[in-house]
């Protein structure tokens, strides 16, 4: 009879159920899927425990908000949802091209990722 181990399960804490993120706040990315697809914006913020990111002026929606402190007048607010980080696609900024990434280690052991078009250091 053969085992089931945590490990081989997908979802939290499985090894098929993680995807790693790579992409970080400020970075340009290519939305590839979706209503807003070929549009390109900047990463506002990255969560990578959803594996969801806001991108900037990117699906926006309407949201309806009481009064408060915040929104005085209250009304239908503009503002952006977050994107699965499956729906991007980092672009260089040496090729402006869109790009999967590698990463490698540096003399000084830092670890940097690379483009995989032009062979170009993403982070500095």
């Amino acid at each position: 009879m053969e085992r089931v181990y945590k490990n081989n399960l997908f979802g939290p804490g499985g090894a098929l159920g993680t995807m790693s993120l790579g992409i970080k706040k400020d970075d340009t990315v290519l939305i590839i899927s979706g209503k807003e697809k070929d549009k390109r914006g900047r990463v506002l913020s990255v969560n990578p425990s959803k594996n969801m990111l806001l991108v900037e002026r990117i699906n926006i929606i309407k949201k309806h908000m009481k009064p408060s402190r915040k929104y005085a007048q209250g009304g239908i607010i503009e503002k952006e949802a977050p994107l699965h980080i499956s729906n991007v696609m980092l672009i260089c900024p040496k090729c402006s091209k869109p790009t999967r990434m590698s990463s490698t280690m540096l003399s000084g052991g830092k670890r940097v990722r690379v483009c995989r078009k032009c062979k170009e250091v993403i982070d500095q």
